[in-house]
């Protein structure tokens, strides 16, 4: 038998690799061949995906990590390479825990109901545009990527108008077949820019979540944690827009009942994240002892990579989890990830998409596709799924 490896080719749009499917109606758990050859585990089933997460046996450091492809930055050993100051994802308790309680009090719930109207602005400036456009034309460009770009910027406090380099930027930084040189300049660019914006902030603060913490943190850790909420912040809810707006116009039935009826709108949300789950490489663990899940002895060392588009649909948690089902009840799907490192952003990322999606579907209704589903090119090199563009008309 082959020795397994991270199964990538998608055979349709929507759905995780069929390879990846017959593996977890098989079982939970699968030996995995990482890149660099080391024996560690596949984690397919959503009972095993979440134990693994929640599981304080399992660690996120870059010491004990191994490249699940053999892209040029791992193989170059950029991924276990010393994590700077600040970098709360890529650490464990009790480390991290001081990082993210300063964070969580910047992502309260409250704090993102009260960008609603904002968030409203931004959508409806966005779609008067595109009217006055016309079609056809590229939703990513126009809508997708665009909206949640300004609105992490109004929320950390940078100026839009700065945004054209940092974005060409975190395309370099989440595409897969970037090489080291590339990753490391765009990563250079974006550290300066946004330490040059806190020290001026430490000289004149605004309301924005920058501001708020240049009294708690030291400016490499600060110029870190920007860093990272800036690029995350914008391109994975530019991924779901764009992949959701894709999914809904190939399901007419779904379509309009997120644009008719504003009652299914919040569990729509939660229905595309799961059925989509854009985050289709890791995330990675390993174990730092000998532990078991879902029947497979974990040892000490043995590194899990959770497939996260599998647990999503796996039937035990999801029955007919292959269909896309607004109306379906989707408590407990991991697109956020679980557990301690559960993502930070997550109330932000729902406010955009419960805004974005009926606001673009009521103001279009003739909203479809300029190009057969076929030819719609799919982004799948990145750590974000989702689409390169996406050609629309009404």
């Amino acid at each position: 038998m082959s020795e397994l490896t991270y199964p990538m080719a998608r055979q349709r749009p929507f759905d995780p690799p069929d390879e990846v499917t017959l593996l977890r109606q098989r079982a939970a758990m699968h030996r995995l061949t990482y890149a660099d050859g080391h024996r560690g585990w596949l984690a397919t089933g959503h009972a095993a995906a979440r134990a693994v997460l929640a599981s304080p046996c399992f660690s996120v450091q870059p010491e004990h990590m191994h490249p699940l492809l053999p892209t040029k930055r791992a193989m170059t050993g950029a991924l276990n390479a010393e994590p700077p100051p600040g970098m709360f994802v890529r650490m464990d308790a009790p480390e991290h825990t001081r990082y993210r309680r300063l964070l969580t009090g910047q992502f309260t719930v409250r704090r993102m109901k009260l960008l609603v109207p904002r968030i409203a602005e931004i959508t409806d400036g966005h779609l008067d545009a595109m009217a006055a456009a016309g079609g056809p034309l590229d939703l990513v460009g126009a809508f997708a990527l665009p909206i949640p770009s300004l609105v992490i910027c109004e929320l950390l406090g940078v100026p839009y108008e700065d945004r054209a380099q940092f974005l060409e930027d975190s395309k370099v930084l989440v595409n897969l077949d970037s090489g080291p040189e590339e990753s490391v300049a765009a990563t250079g660019r974006i550290s300066a820019y946004l330490l040059d914006l806190i020290r001026r902030k430490r000289v004149e603060s605004g309301d924005d979540l920058i501001s708020g913490l240049v009294g708690e943190l030291a400016d490499d850790e600060l110029t870190t944690i920007a860093f990272v909420l800036l690029v995350a912040g914008h391109e994975t809810t530019a991924s779901m827009l764009g992949l959701g707006t894709y999914a809904l116009l190939t399901n007419p039935d779904q379509l309009a009942a997120m644009r008719d009826d504003p009652s299914v709108v919040d569990n729509g949300v939660e229905e595309l994240l799961r059925y989509l789950s854009i985050i289709h490489l890791g995330p990675l663990r390993t174990a730092l002892e000998d532990v078991e899940i879902e029947g497979a002895l974990v040892r000490a060392g043995e590194a899990v990579a959770i497939h996260v588009a599998s647990a999503n649909r796996d039937d035990a948690r999801f029955p007919g989890g292959d269909r896309l089902d607004v109306s379906r009840p989707t408590g407990g799907h991991l697109t956020f990830g679980h557990g301690i490192h559960q993502c930070l952003g997550q109330q932000l990322a729902r406010v955009e998409m419960r805004i974005a999606f009926p606001a673009l579907l009521r103001r279009f209704p003739g909203l479809r596709l300029a190009v057969t589903p076929e030819e719609v090119p799919m982004r799948t090199h990145a750590i974000a799924y989702g689409v390169h563009r996406l050609p629309v008309t009404w």
